[in-house]
């Protein structure tokens, strides 16, 4: 059985999850889809969902990271700042199964075959 790991960072504001994986694959997901039903479509989401989970992180961040448009521009984009902590997100999960690689082997080649 080989071993596979999963580490997820989560920002918290407060109580709050303000940006985790699934709120940045939503992101992610709001940007190449232009919309949030788009987007949650996409990822197997419910609508209210993915607008709750939008209407989160927009609560906690400083400057919104999802803005939406209405009548005949309808949908969704990503605002610069949507962008740069995206990006940031991103960066810091590349940097933790970096610094992780080396600890998550040895475990795993400690299972059970």
């Amino acid at each position: 059985m080989a071993g596979r790991w999963k580490l997820k960072a989560q920002l918290l504001a407060g109580e709050e999850i303000a940006l985790g994986p699934g709120k940045a694959d939503l992101l992610a997901a709001i940007d190449a889809h232009g919309s949030i039903s788009a987007a949650a479509r996409a990822m197997g989401l419910s609508y209210r969902r993915a607008w709750l989970m939008v209407a989160t992180m927009n609560r906690c961040f400083a400057r919104p990271l999802v803005e939406t448009r209405q009548g005949g521009m309808a949908g969704a984009r990503l605002t610069g700042e949507g962008r740069a902590v995206l990006a940031a997100y991103r960066a810091l999960e590349a940097e933790l199964a970096a610094a992780g690689a080396a600890s998550c082997a040895a475990l795993a080649a400690r299972l059970r075959d």
